[in-house]
This record gives structure tokens, C-alpha cells and sequence, in this order.
């Protein structure tokens, strides 16, 4: 087997090199000539219409499918003549329908690959129980159960918990939230990108929906049929400068709004609204109303969570314990959610904002319309000045040929 020099700090944790693959009975290939380096700790997205060799380029990184021609390179390398079991080893894998062994617990589906390696029942345990918990699947709860007794999500947690088993330096997901409906997706999609923000894996993603690619992808490979790049860049500059009329069209219209994908609520300065604590007087919450210029008051519990938003009407006109009144608050974030998402439960909530909690539910402020218009701005300045010294480097590299 020829190899590749070892990986040096700057070498690419994956490398294709002309990776091309033509099925029998087919004119063109499938994947053509690729060329891609992939970073260690990046999320890179394939992303394209269908048929374009999205799930094939992914499937040859992996072996499942075996290349026609050209070189895949792991950590510098060569692994395109390896045993494929040995490479298959040291990547993850999740699918969309999650592939979960339906005859065993999910205890024992997380456990296959480290029993394939050898490990002790001790230390199988002890990693399957971290796992559980690192998905945010109770440990004594779900590892005796089986996938039939999941729901979709659950599984799919459970999926990925598999996928990270023996610890490999990189997984391939794809379209793992595809088959969830819109509300679970959104919170897996969060829940991961939080998980990646402690594990760092080098993760190959593969999606055909563009705002997904947007919100999940530190890198974006726009492909064409075939697997020909069509633009391979940061999500910011992509949706900023546009490499052709092709990648153009695929993102669509509003980018504006797509833009909202790429920044978090920790980035942004939350909105200044009342609060008070649910066991103040109701004359100590109306005094917090009067001194904003809000029309309703955030009560807290007392650990800090929220529990009632109260209106002054409420205030003035109803009897009772603030406990009972008002509506409890329903657009709740995080602060590893998009803007995008904020936004969307922004136009749930009664008063047009969203409150920001930490993952033990502590409330942390709110974000309302005018902090994520300004995030828009912000935005679109950048993007104006990047591009502005992106035109004033090439015109300076001209002139000095001349």
C-alpha cells in the first residue's frame, strides 16, 4: 500500500485526491475527479439538488462503496486500499432512518463496535452510560430499552450515540434529521451543534435542504451532478459573494433572512425587558413595569426559571397569586440556537419576544425584533466590507503586475 507522508499540524484530516466513481452500465460517473481537504474539527456540508453524488461521495470515504478511481486520505493516510472493516472503524456513521439493531437494546447497539474491538464489559458499560448522557438520553432509563419503544428523535439521539462508540475522529451523517418532523428537528439540529462544541469531530454532513446546510456547516460544498464543486467556502461567503448563477439559485431568495442561520443568540446583545420574582407583591411588579417602556413583566421562580409572563391589565384587573396569572411562557431558547430559530419562536409568543434560558432551564434575558433587525444590519455591513476588500485586494494584486 502506498502511503502519504504523516499527517503534519496543518495537513487536512480528510483528503480526496480525483476520487471518481462510474457504476456499471453508466455513461457518467456518479462522482467525477473529486478533489476536497477537510479539516479536523469542521462540520463540512454536502449539499446539492438530487442525484448530484451527495450520499455516493459519502458512501466512498467510508468504503461501503468502492471507488473507480482516485485516493481517499485519513489523518495523511492512504486508505483507499485498506481492509474496509479496519477504516470503517475509525469513522461514525448516521443515516436518516438511524439503522438501529431493532432485535437488541439500545445498551447493546451502542456497544457493537467496541465489542467488535475487543474492549472489557466494564469499560463497555461505562462508555455506553457517558454516551447516554452526552445525547441526553437518561442512562438507567433508555439503555435497557429497545428501538421500538423510542420515538423518532430518541432514536436518532441513540443513532448518533452509536455512531461515537469507539470514539472516531470522524463521522459521516446522512441527512440524519431528515425523517423528523420540523419541531424535533429543529431542537436535534441545536442539541448537536452544541454536542460538536464538545466532542470536535471532523463530521461530513450531507443534506439537499440549503438552510439546514447554512445552520449546521462550518464549510458548504455546493455540488453539481457529479460531485464537481460548484462553490466550496464558509456559509458567510457563499451566501455573500455567490460563486455562479447555479449557486445563486440553489440558496434562493432571502438571504437576508438565511443569514439568521449563522449567528447564535450568545452573539448578540439581549433586549433589556422587566422582571420580578413570582413571589414579589403585585405593587413590586407593577413598579418594575412602569420603570420599562415593555408592556409585560417576566416572573421568575425561584431557581431562576421562568414561570408567568404578566401583562399590567392582568396586574391591575385580576385577583389571585401571580402564580395563576398571565400565560407561562412558551418561545423559550437557548443560547446555542440560531436567530433563525429565535425569530421563529418570537412569532409564537404574545409579546413578540423570546426568552433566553441556559440548559438548566435559568433564565439568562430575552430577544426581541429589533435586537435581531439590528443582527441583520450588522450582517449586511460585514458582508459589504468583506467584499469591498476582497475587490480592493484583487484591484492592488492587478496593479502590481502591471
Amino acid at each position: 500500500m502506498t502511503t502519504a507522508p504523516a499527517a503534519a499540524p496543518t495537513d487536512p484530516m480528510i483528503r480526496l485526491e480525483r476520487l471518481t466513481k462510474t457504476f456499471p452500465g453508466q455513461a457518467r460517473p456518479a462522482v467525477e475527479a473529486l478533489d476536497m481537504d477537510i479539516a479536523a474539527g469542521e462540520i463540512v456540508v454536502l449539499v446539492g439538488p438530487s442525484g448530484c453524488g451527495k450520499t455516493t461521495t459519502m458512501r466512498l470515504i467510508n468504503r461501503l462503496i468502492e471507488p473507480t478511481s482516485g485516493r481517499i486520505f485519513l489523518e495523511g493516510d492512504e486508505v483507499t486500499k485498506v481492509n474496509p472493516d479496519q477504516l470503517r472503524r475509525r469513522i461514525g456513521y448516521v443515516i436518516q432512518q438511524v439503522g438501529l439493531f431493532p432485535h437488541q437494546t439500545i445498551a447493546d447497539n451502542i456497544a457493537t463496535v467496541p465489542r467488535m474491538l475487543g474492549w472489557d464489559e466494564q469499560r463497555i458499560r461505562a462508555r455506553v452510560d457517558e454516551l447516554l448522557a452526552l445525547v441526553g438520553l437518561e442512562p438507567a432509563t433508555y439503555r435497557g430499552r429497545y428501538p421500538k419503544h423510542l420515538s423518532g428523535g430518541q432514536r436518532q439521539r441513540a443513532g448518533v450515540a452509536r455512531a461515537l462508540s469507539a470514539d472516531p475522529p470522524v463521522m459521516l451523517m446522512d441527512e440524519p434529521f431528515g425523517a423528523i418532523d420540523p419541531i424535533t428537528r429543529d431542537r436535534l439540529q441545536n442539541e448537536f451543534l452544541r454536542l460538536q462544541e464538545t466532542i470536535r469531530k471532523t463530521i461530513i454532513f450531507v443534506t439537499h435542504d440549503i438552510d439546514e446546510a447554512i445552520k449546521m456547516g462550518d464549510r458548504l460544498a455546493i455540488l453539481r451532478e457529479g460531485s464537481k464543486i460548484a462553490q466550496y467556502d464558509t456559509p458567510e461567503r457563499i451566501l455573500s459573494a455567490p460563486a455562479d448563477d447555479f449557486v445563486a439559485d440553489f440558496i434562493g431568495a432571502g438571504a437576508s433572512l438565511k443569514r439568521l442561520n449563522l449567528s447564535r443568540v450568545r452573539d448578540v446583545e439581549l433586549s433589556d425587558w422587566p422582571v420580578a420574582s413570582v413571589d414579589s407583591s403585585r405593587a413590586e411588579v407593577l413598579a418594575a413595569l412602569r420603570a420599562s417602556d415593555k408592556g409585560a413583566v417576566l416572573l421568575l421562580d425561584a431557581e431562576r426559571r421562568p414561570a408567568r409572563w404578566v401583562s399590567g391589565r392582568e396586574l391591575q384587573r385580576e385577583d389571585g397569586p401571580l402564580s395563576e396569572m398571565g400565560l407561562p411562557p412558551e418561545a423559550l431558547v437557548q443560547p446555542n440556537a440560531t436567530l433563525s430559530d429565535a425569530l421563529n419562536e418570537m412569532l409564537k409568543s404574545r409579546y413578540g419576544c423570546a426568552t433566553v434560558i441556559d440548559g438548566a432551564g435559568v433564565y439568562q434575558g430575552n430577544l426581541d425584533f429589533a435586537t435581531v433587525s439590528a443582527a441583520i444590519q450588522e450582517m449586511r455591513r460585514d458582508a459589504r466590507d468583506r467584499s469591498r476588500a476582497e475587490a480592493d485586494e484583487v484591484h492592488a494584486a492587478g496593479e502590481a503586475g502591471a
